[in-house]
């Protein structure tokens, strides 16, 4: 790049994506108004208005702490929030007296709670942009977010069913009316963790001791790190009863350790242990029972869901239903019946807007995802640094396998799991830790896109980079990537 062109902010383009996109919001939400009260009233914008007001004040942040960052991911998840916000509000109007519909208040039932914890998510965000002001300091209490993932990871499996279990499920931390999902943020603290451990070990990780079939395999004394997540993926999947999680854990791990050594072993090793480790579980809980008895259950749902569809089956028959009624264009916004299905509000929200906006609704929302993941993907490519790549890398292929889960889990493709849909379903812990998760995908795109000419900080050699420097992975050219 020319010396003295000024390299451009793309601020603007952001601003006009995220006026379009809450626009779309309050379209969806006008239309859930004229199905349920066959009109629309003269308010229905002020939800939308109150929820964009948040994502403009996150824009302006943006603007001064991360003026460099990539365009297009505040306005594409800002997108799935609000629609996730505006349908938890049509699901509070479903259930509220037919008469005082128009004047439900906005702050109200579950979709008032997710604006709230929407702002919360903002806060959160803000506060990780203000605050780290390089991607690369992170890596500096890697051992510390290690440590503290694993005790996340572990605490609800350890604490008694009555503080912990949801529907089958141990994910959570319950305390009087408060929950708090712990994984959520363990698979952020972990993620870091891999990405400073592989930088550092990514050599020894990627020598070869046998050839099979073409594929050079690795040492056996360096499947330890590996052999450690599987470990603890399985107490998760045994103890805290969610094939979900574990997958999650176990994925973004072997994946990560794939973008780092470029040795495809590593994937057959991870897929072989994953599905050998789940087999074993399903096995042991059809003959001895004990711990393994409820993934079993699960499994053998997922297998005939309508052998017991009022009973064990009833959720996953129900989504199934729904989505078959919503068929390519849906019910239309607010004219379904998603209260029929379980758990709408969070595990099957994407069954439940899937019957208003049906097949082509649907798909347009998994392109929203498939831009947010490949957005990060580039932010990952275009960093200069190898810690930058891997931690980009393995957030955005992060949020890529959890939205994989649930849709999977709610279409039957894989058994049901306790993971939420990211931005759409209701929860604070999920909504907080993924805006988190973009928040830093913001800080990495911004030290990606910013112009290599010494005026920022993150050119600067540091003691993290310096000692991540020998390791690099394959840098790619050192102009810009728009």
């Amino acid at each position: 790049m020319a010396r003295g062109r000024r390299q451009p902010t793309r601020r603007n383009a952001e601003l006009v994506l995220l006026l379009f996109a809450m626009g779309l919001v309050a379209a969806y939400a006008a239309a859930v108004e004229a199905n349920m009260l066959d009109r629309v009233t003269p308010d229905f914008w002020v939800p939308t208005a109150i929820i964009g007001s948040f994502f403009i004040a996150l824009h302006i942040l943006v603007r001064f702490r991360a003026p460099y960052a990539d365009p297009v991911l505040v306005p594409a998840v800002a997108l799935l929030n609000g629609l996730g916000v505006a349908f938890l509000r049509r699901l509070d109007l479903a259930d509220a007296d037919p008469a005082q519909r128009a004047d439900f208040p906005v702050f109200a039932g579950v979709g008032g709670r997710q604006l709230a914890w929407t702002l919360a998510a903002l806060v959160a965000a803000a506060a990780l942009l203000v605050f780290v002001k390089d991607h690369r300091s992170v890596s500096r209490y890697a051992y510390t977010l290690m440590v503290t993932g694993i005790v996340l990871v572990i605490l609800p499996a350890a604490l008694p069913r009555q503080y912990s279990e949801v529907n089958g499920a141990k994910l959570w931390i319950l305390v009087g009316g408060f929950s708090i999902q712990p994984g959520e943020f363990a698979k952020l603290a972990l993620l870091s963790f891999f990405a400073y451990y592989l930088v550092r070990k990514r050599e020894v990780l990627s020598l070869a001791s046998r050839r099979v079939l073409g594929i050079d395999f690795p040492r056996g004394r360096d499947l330890g790190p590996v052999l450690v997540v599987w470990l603890i993926s399985l107490v998760v999947l045994v103890f805290e009863k969610d094939l979900g999680t574990s997958l999650l854990y176990f994925g973004m791990f072997v994946m990560t350790l794939y973008v780092a050594t470029e040795r495809v072993s590593w994937l057959i090793i991870g897929l072989l242990l994953f599905f050998g480790g789940a087999g074993l579980a399903y096995s042991l809980g059809a003959s001895v029972g004990g711990p393994f008895t409820s993934f079993y259950e699960r499994v053998g749902t997922w297998l005939d869901p309508f052998g017991d569809p009022y009973g064990k089956g009833y959720q996953l028959s129900q989504s199934l239903l729904g989505l078959g009624t919503g068929g390519m264009f849906g019910t239309g916004p607010g004219a379904g019946q998603p209260t029929q299905v379980p758990e709408v509000h969070n595990d099957f929200i994407f069954a439940g807007m899937g019957e208003e906006i049906g097949l082509f609704g649907l798909t347009a929302l998994l392109v929203v995802y498939l831009l947010i993941i490949e957005r990060g993907l580039r932010a990952g490519l275009a960093v200069r640094d190898s810690f930058g790549k891997l931690l980009a890398g393995g957030l955005a292929f992060t949020l890529g396998l959890q939205v994989f889960v649930i849709v999977g889990g709610v279409s039957k493709l894989i058994p049901l799991t306790g993971q939420t849909t990211p931005f759409l379903s209701a929860g604070g812990s999920s909504l907080i830790a993924n805006w988190l998760l973009i928040a830093m995908l913001l800080r990495i795109s911004d030290a990606a896109r910013r112009p290599a000419t010494g005026a920022s900080p993150l050119t600067r050699t540091t003691p993290t980079a310096a000692a991540a420097a020998p390791l690099q992975l394959r840098e790619l050219p050192t102009e810009v990537v728009q």
